[in-house]
């Protein structure tokens, strides 16, 4: 018998939901952060009292003022917490168009069978997008903004009234959609995984990351704070600091040298991955002449670990689950088969 397609609807816990599983009730929440708060205005006075600072009374107060409200602002949490059960419900009710709905929390995402799904609504944040989009395979995904007051919503194009119109075009495949290039990595024990923004490969600890790395068969050694391989959509973020900061030291010691001249600008859909390594060391056993580069479809990015511990790599800043990655293992970067498709506006 043949089943009936479904809806997806993604959600996350609130700021409020996360705490309450730390300190169980709103009043115990309350009480923890009016507690950081009051010892935050002691530190300021004590502060201030030894360095004899010069500034106001008026403006101290101020400054008292502003640290006290971002570390104890409950009823901000609470308005967030309740605005977006709200917007849920109002969702559930737009949505009900004869197909079965099934709400999702983030944390069984990578445990559900999407292909059942005849569309994904996220309703989150625009990290809860990237996350989804790795597991959905070719099914499209609506990002509805649950609260535009306060999430940037780059990837939320929708408000919950646009949600029945949107969801109905989508299923009768009259929707446009923009494909986005996802990063894959594979390794030689049969471990697999996705990215949208990027890949982290390194150590978990902040010490140094030993691998060797070879690409075009040029090999070398290295010893690094880790590498960053980028897609498009990640190109804009980690990565970018990354470039920023290579090119603010850069413009230090040669002024011809600006941050604008190392940046690729890359699409989300363009059909390659950006690679960096972050801060490499140069010493008997390591070098640092391969530093960065592209990496088109069809190419691989291939390090060999030699790291006796503590090596992982994960994606879109995921790190609770994450590859081991430690001497024997070998990673292949490469441009994704698969990609994501989002509904726009």
């Amino acid at each position: 018998m043949q089943t009936l397609p479904i809806i997806a609807v993604v959600t996350r816990e609130t700021r409020m939901e996360n705490l309450k599983k730390r300190w169980v009730t709103t009043s115990n929440v309350k009480f923890q952060m009016q507690q950081a708060a009051s010892h935050e205005e002691h530190r300021l006075k004590r502060k201030r009292r030894k360095s004899m600072s010069s500034m106001s009374e008026d403006n101290f107060d101020l400054m008292i003022a502003a640290a006290s409200d971002a570390l104890s602002d409950e009823d901000e949490l609470r308005e967030e917490d309740q605005i977006y059960d709200e917007t849920l419900k109002s969702l559930l009710y737009e949505i009900d168009l004869g197909y079965p709905i099934k709400e999702i929390d983030r944390s069984f995402i990578s445990n559900f069978d999407f292909q059942r799904c005849v569309a994904v609504i996220v309703f989150g944040q625009d990290g809860l997008v990237a996350n989804v989009a790795k597991y959905v395979g070719d099914v499209p995904i609506i990002g509805v903004n649950p609260d535009p007051s306060r999430n940037d919503g780059i990837l939320l194009p929708f408000e919950v009234k646009h949600s029945r119109n949107v969801l109905q075009r989508t299923i009768e495949q009259k929707s446009k959609t923009r494909d986005v290039t996802l990063g894959e990595v594979t390794t030689n024990n049969g471990q697999r995984m996705l990215a949208f923004n990027d890949f982290f490969m390194g150590c978990k600890t902040h010490t140094s990351a030993r691998y060797t790395l070879e690409q075009n068969l040029a090999t070398e050694s290295q010893s690094s704070s880790g590498m960053i391989v980028s897609t498009g959509a990640g190109s804009t973020g980690w990565m970018s600091s990354v470039l920023n900061m290579a090119g603010q030291i850069g413009r230090m010691l040669d002024r011809s040298s600006t941050p604008e001249r190392l940046i690729h600008r890359m699409d989300w859909s363009d059909r390659h991955l950006m690679w960096a390594v972050r801060e490499p060391f140069i010493s008997r056993h390591s070098s640092a002449s391969m530093i960065g580069g592209l990496l088109d479809e069809g190419e691989e990015l291939v390090v060999g670990s030699q790291m006796d511990g503590n090596g992982v790599i994960f994606s879109d800043g995921v790190e609770k689950d994450f590859i081991e990655f430690n001497s024997g293992s070998i990673a292949a970067f490469r441009v994704a088969s698969q990609k994501a498709h989002l509904v726009v506006n």
